[in-house]
C-alpha cells in the first residue's frame, strides 16, 4: 500500500468522526443531487455519511439513500434512525414532485466506491469502474485495486483480454461510477472487518449485517411511502 493510501485508511478509523479531506468524489446529478444536498448535512449531524442517492422507477418511484457510519458500519437500527430523521426534512424541502417510496440501506458488501478512502480501504479487491470520458481508449475498467494515491487509482486486470493493458491508472476526477465486485475474498474480508468491529469497538455485540450487505439493495430497513 502506498503512503498516501495508508493515510487515506487512517482517516477512516475513528467511529462517527468525519475523515479529513474525504469528500465524495463521485456525486449525483439532477434531482438526486438536490436530495443529496438536503440530507447530507443532516446525516453528518447524526454521525453518518452519505454514500449514494438514487431515484429509480422501482415500485413506481423509489428514492434510495445509502449511508453508513464513519467506520463503515450500518445496522438495521441505524437505517431506521436515518429514515425517521430525513423523512420530515424531505417533506419540508419537497425536492421530488411525485409520490415516492423511501428506502434507506447500507452500502452492502459489493458497495459503491465514492470516496478515495473507499478505494484505499478495499485495496486488493476487484472493482468495476466507469469513467465520464474515454481514458486509454475506453470508458469501462475492471481489475484488482493495486494502488491508490491522492490523484488516482490503479487497477490490475483480473481477467485476461487480448489487446488490453495489464493495468490502468485512472484519475479520480474522471470517475463516473465505481463499485466492488462480489467475490469469496471480499466476503471473507468484510466478515473479518465486521468481527473486528464487534470485538473491539461495539459493545454488547450490537452490530449486525443488514440484508443489503448480501449484495442486494432491498427495502428491508427504514422504508416509507412519501407523498
Amino acid at each position: 500500500m502506498t503512503e498516501e493510501a495508508a493515510k487515506l485508511n487512517d482517516n477512516t478509523l475513528e467511529q462517527n468522526e468525519a475523515p479529513v479531506n474525504d469528500e465524495r468524489i463521485i456525486r449525483e446529478t439532477g434531482v438526486d443531487a438536490r436530495v443529496a444536498g438536503i440530507i447530507e448535512p443532516v446525516l453528518e449531524a447524526l454521525g453518518f455519511r452519505l454514500v449514494r442517492v438514487r431515484l429509480s422507477g422501482l415500485n413506481g418511484l423509489t428514492l434510495q439513500i445509502m449511508a453508513e457510519r464513519f467506520d463503515g458500519t450500518m445496522t438495521v437500527e441505524d437505517c431506521e434512525l436515518v429514515s425517521r430523521t430525513v423523512s420530515p426534512v424531505l417533506d419540508v424541502e419537497d425536492p421530488i414532485d411525485r409520490k415516492y417510496h423511501l428506502e434507506v440501506s447500507s452500502p452492502g458488501i459489493d458497495r459503491p466506491l465514492v470516496r478515495k478512502s473507499d478505494f484505499a480501504n478495499w485495496q486488493g479487491h476487484i472493482a468495476k469502474v466507469e469513467t465520464s470520458l474515454v481514458h486509454n481508449g475506453r470508458k469501462k475498467f475492471r481489475g484488482r485495486i493495486a494502488a491508490v494515491d491522492v490523484d488516482s487509482v490503479t487497477l490490475e486486470a483480473d481477467q485476461a483480454s487480448y489487446g488490453d493493458e495489464p493495468s490502468a491508472t485512472i484519475p479520480f476526477d474522471l470517475l463516473a461510477e465505481a463499485r466492488l465486485i462480489l467475490t469469496d475474498d471480499l466476503i471473507r474480508e468484510a466478515l473479518r472487518k465486521d468481527k473486528a468491529l464487534r470485538e473491539g469497538r461495539i459493545a454488547d455485540d450490537e452490530l449486525g449485517l443488514p440484508d443489503e450487505q448480501s449484495g442486494e439493495d432491498g427495502p428491508d430497513e427504514g422504508d416509507a411511502d412519501k407523498n
